[in-house]
């Protein structure tokens, strides 16, 4: 489990813990654009991205966290200030937003890796075309055993 307290641009506090990201945020700035809204869990694998602006010498950055199904922010640095998938943070914080991008995109590669075998487009016809090979009786079912878990992965 590891915290992040973003105190620039909103008093935020992140943490990760394992593959859940929890907000919890505080200051009269989060009250004005989020309300009462106490903390926040997220299940890293229901994310499906996070896109970053980085903070510059005079502009906050922030961190946005992207679901199947949800809309980007396009209406930038105001728009996201209201977001409440968002984390707002100023430079001197910019690392601390880095490593929380990069351990989220590390969970959801992995997660898009590790979905177990995947059957690629052409292993059924090679399935379809070794069956064939059985029905003519060229190959033993053994060998079309062999050669289905070869190709589906197993």
């Amino acid at each position: 489990m590891k915290e992040f307290n973003f105190k620039g641009a909103g008093k935020t506090r992140v943490i990760l813990d394992g593959n859940f990201l929890r907000i919890k945020r505080k200051g009269f700035l989060n009250f004005a654009n989020h309300g009462m809204d106490g903390e926040k869990t997220i299940d890293i694998y229901n994310m499906s991205g996070v896109q970053m602006k980085e903070a510059g010498s005079v502009t906050s950055g922030y961190l946005q966290f992207i679901f199947m199904g949800s809309k980007e922010n396009k209406g930038g640095l105001f728009a996201a200030t209201k977001d409440e998938n968002t984390i707002m943070f100023i430079k001197k914080e910019q690392d601390m937003a880095n490593e929380i991008k990069a351990y989220i995109e590390n969970i959801i590669a992995n997660k898009n890796s590790s979905t177990g075998p995947q059957v690629q487009t052409g292993s059924a016809d090679e399935i379809r075309k070794f069956k064939e090979l059985l029905d003519e009786g060229i190959i033993t079912e053994e060998e079309f055993a062999t050669k289905k878990k070869e190709l589906l992965g197993l």
